[in-house]
């Protein structure tokens, strides 16, 4: 049974009829048990930056917030490094910073943030008990899409992060950002429900909304919520 924390926070996902745990999870691995290699696609991108090896948390961040690899560092108030427990089995990544994450530097803070963290709720969590990051450390102008060079100079600032942070699992918010993670231009319905591996490091990984996409589309947020659930399970079954 839910905890009334969690009810309140499933309410606020637009769940209102609660699914015993067990009973959930069984449902949901029943059918995304099976792990699946993502197949490529020729995706044009530019050649990342080199990545520097053996640095540590400090040094890396120091690194992103000087970096002038792109011409996102010309608008941007403040970079968007990351946030959360550096020694989290579940890292969450997103596409690029918005004008409440550009103006804190911090990812997920705006009504999408909010969102985020009431899906963390939902199954347990806390903001704090994981790691969240973005692909892009800057914000696009007008929150536009990331350009395929953007993206390929913070790149490997990222799995740089993930090396450092050994997650057990990483979850892509959003359809561009898993797409730019897998290599593919698989569409976001047939990348849900699979544990995929991300190229650069082999971490298990899966693909749900974009919180932002969810407050549009709200009636996608029981398949975010049985994504989650997916989430626990994976991440059970790496301890079992």
């Amino acid at each position: 049974m839910s905890t009334p924390e969690q009810a309140y926070y499933l309410k606020t996902m637009g769940i209102d009829v609660w699914v015993p745990r067990a009973r959930a999870i069984t449902e949901s691995v029943s059918i995304t048990d099976t792990q699946i290699e993502t197949p490529q696609a020729d995706i044009s991108t530019p050649a990342p930056a080199q990545q520097t090896p053996n640095i540590d948390w400090p040094a890396l961040e120091q690194q992103v917030q000087a970096c002038t690899q792109c011409a996102l560092h010309e608008t941007r108030t403040n970079v968007v490094f990351g946030v959360g427990n550096k020694q989290a089995d579940i890292m969450f990544i997103g596409e690029a910073p918005g004008a409440d994450e550009d103006q804190q530097g911090e990812p997920f803070v705006g009504k999408a943030g909010q969102l985020l963290n009431a899906m963390l709720q939902s199954v347990g969590l806390k903001r704090e008990q994981v790691y969240i990051a973005n692909i892009l450390k800057c914000r696009p102008p007008n929150n536009r899409d990331p350009k395929p060079e953007e993206a390929a100079s913070c790149t490997p600032y990222l799995i740089q992060q993930i090396q450092l942070l050994q997650p057990k699992l990483i979850v892509a918010l959003g359809r561009i950002a898993a797409q730019r993670l897998l290599q593919t231009d698989a569409s976001l319905s047939k990348l849900r429900g699979q544990l995929h591996k991300l190229p650069q490091t082999s971490t298990p990984m899966l693909v749900t909304y974009h919180p932002a996409y969810l407050l549009r589309s709200p009636q996608e947020k029981r398949k975010a919520w049985q994504d989650l659930l997916f989430m626990q399970a994976s991440v059970r079954g790496q301890h079992s």
